[in-house]
């Protein structure tokens, strides 16, 4: 099975204060018939939380209020801690690792990237993984 077929069958979210790489990804992955919900803050991915589960956590590390690295670790917490997570950042060094892989954060991507580092950062840790995901599944 293809990445983008067995995408269709997760709920994936994004985090990013950017409007521009919320549209960008929320088209790539429509054109590829994935769903996936774009927010702009991590306060906004709470309530989303609060309606659903997601399997797939893409957030990125600055953002207006709660940061990506304090939000995975909201995660930990609650249903969506298998979910699959990836931090994307401008600001990536040290410290920053440290804390992704302390918040449980399975992949960087620095910026700038293109849909095509997300989608192959995902077909590798789907690969390697793959029960986290299902551990979501209904």
């Amino acid at each position: 099975m293809n990445l983008f077929s067995r995408l269709k069958n997760l709920k994936m979210i994004l985090i990013d204060d950017d409007e521009w790489i919320r549209d960008a990804m929320r088209l790539f992955f429509e054109d590829e018939g994935c769903a996936l919900t774009a927010v702009e803050t991590a306060e906004e991915a709470i309530a989303a939380f609060g309606k659903q589960t997601f399997d797939i956590i893409i957030a990125d590390y600055r953002l207006p209020g709660m940061d990506g690295i304090d939000f995975f670790e909201f995660t930990q917490k609650g249903t969506s801690r298998n979910a699959i997570k990836i931090l994307i950042t401008a600001y990536l060094n040290q410290s920053v690792r440290m804390m992704a892989k302390k918040a449980g954060v399975h992949d960087l991507i620095e910026k700038p990237f293109k849909p095509e580092d997300i989608e192959a950062s995902l077909s590798r840790l789907l690969k390697k993984n793959p029960e986290n995901v299902e551990k979501n599944q209904p």
